[in-house]
């Protein structure tokens, strides 16, 4: 089949070959949970000697990773791609994504976005995704029929529930339809990984591509299954070079194939012909111990305050924020900003999320359970305190123990609020 290359495609090595030996890609590893569990998998950390997906070095925050792309950029300027793959599934673990992606996108609009997911929980954030200019999005199908899948998947974990056996295959699939289908509507570019598993999958490839096609995915990657000790298919051997040009060249009656993949680690860095992981090994794991306030990305500390004097307002109460910088030695106040309406449950926090993405910290009397979950997970810090603004800020900023500012038992400034995450009115 003729070789389709776009102009998104042009600086993206991983779905333009042309491109491999010219443009890079980081991978940023700020994903460690999985929403399902694949035969062939086994997730380790801190595995220096492998290269494959689901191995990294460290684990990063939105934060981190922001601060870790900037110090790659520095020395590495070829770097035209920013990608999350892992080393779980980017939408099992979707508020620290999305908080990394937007960061990235805000900082550095030239660089391509990407992901790679296994379809299970990327549908919500698609539209979001597109509004990123997130352009590329890889999606691993290893079979479009469940009675073949359901030897492939130990399980599918959906919410709360688990699903096992051939549900488990339904489920999983079901959602990778209806992803791509979605993707494709969004104008995002789709490949699609198969990992090819010899007397499992393997007489199943055709009929996985003529679906993809139906779909309107860009690229198919083939890809062998690399035997991992401790999984159910250690013992299955390795799929040969020739059985994969094989499968390559059946797929490709139906879509462009991908032939230059080097299942790269969730924290690759370079050029897929020049890779620099370990020589960025140092650095990832440097960045991994940075915490939130010494990131200089995030200047300002929000404020939920009446006055603009004290810290006395719920996070919920908050219709603005008092948003200060330190400047030198002192504090200055940059802005009054406006907050989310108030109510909308838990979008309401993620919209506050997005609002404050350039706070490393918000200080208020009180805050529940869900705020604090979701804000964290964006990298914004949610200090309870109460008392004069500036010894909050001094806290914050000089990286002293949150503990002693806290002097308030009921969750609200009023005490009427349950705390519960909905937003007082």
């Amino acid at each position: 089949m003729e070789k389709i290359v776009s102009d998104k495609m042009k600086k993206h090595p991983c779905f333009n070959s042309e491109a491999k030996g010219k443009y890079g890609r980081v991978h940023l590893p700020v994903a460690p949970k999985c929403n399902i569990k694949c035969n062939f998998c086994d997730r380790k950390y801190d595995c220096v000697n492998e290269s494959r997906p689901g191995v990294t070095s460290n684990i990063l925050t939105p934060a981190q990773a922001s601060i870790y792309m900037d110090k790659v950029l520095e020395r590495e300027p070829r770097i035209t791609v920013a990608g999350i793959a892992g080393p779980g599934d980017p939408f099992a673990n979707g508020e620290e994504t999305m908080a990394t992606l937007r960061e990235i996108n805000r900082k550095y609009p030239h660089i391509l976005l990407c992901v790679s997911s296994n379809g299970m929980g990327i549908a919500p954030y698609i539209e979001e995704l597109a509004e990123l200019n997130v352009s590329h999005v890889t999606i691993t199908v290893c079979a479009v029929d469940p009675e073949i899948g359901k030897n492939i998947y130990s399980w599918v974990k959906d919410g709360n529930v688990i699903y096992r056996d051939r549900q488990a295959a339904e489920i999983l699939y079901d959602r990778q339809i209806k992803a791509i289908t979605k993707l494709k509507e969004y104008g995002i570019t789709v490949k699609v990984n198969c990992i090819v598993i010899p007397t499992i999958n393997d007489h199943h490839i055709e009929k996985i591509a003529v679906k993809m096609k139906e779909l309107g995915v860009d690229l198919f990657n083939c890809m062998a299954m690399f035997p991992n000790v401790n999984t159910p298919f250690a013992d299955i051997v390795q799929p040969s070079k020739s059985t994969m040009e094989e499968l390559r060249k059946t797929a490709e009656q139906y879509l462009p194939q991908m032939r230059h993949c080097t299942r790269c680690r969730a924290d690759a860095v370079g050029l897929l012909d020049e890779d620099k992981t370990e020589e960025f090994r140092s650095c990832l794991s440097s960045c991994a111990t940075i915490k939130p306030a010494q990131s200089k990305e995030r200047p300002y500390v929000a404020v939920a305050s009446r006055e603009g004097v004290l810290i006395n307002l719920h996070l919920g109460e908050a219709k603005y924020f008092y948003i200060w910088e330190k400047a030198e030695d002192d504090f200055r106040l940059v802005e009054k900003r406006k907050a989310p309406q108030q109510g909308g449950g838990l979008q309401r926090w993620h919209q506050l999320a997005r609002t404050l993405g350039d706070c490393r910290a918000v200080l208020s009397s009180g805050a529940g359970k869900n705020p604090c979950d979701i804000l964290e997970k964006s990298s914004i810090m949610v200090v309870e305190a109460a008392g004069l603004i500036e010894t909050g800020l001094e806290t914050v900023y000089e990286n002293k123990a949150t503990g002693i500012l806290k002097g308030r038992k009921s969750p609200c400034a009023t005490g009427a609020c349950s705390g519960s995450g909905g937003g007082c009115l």
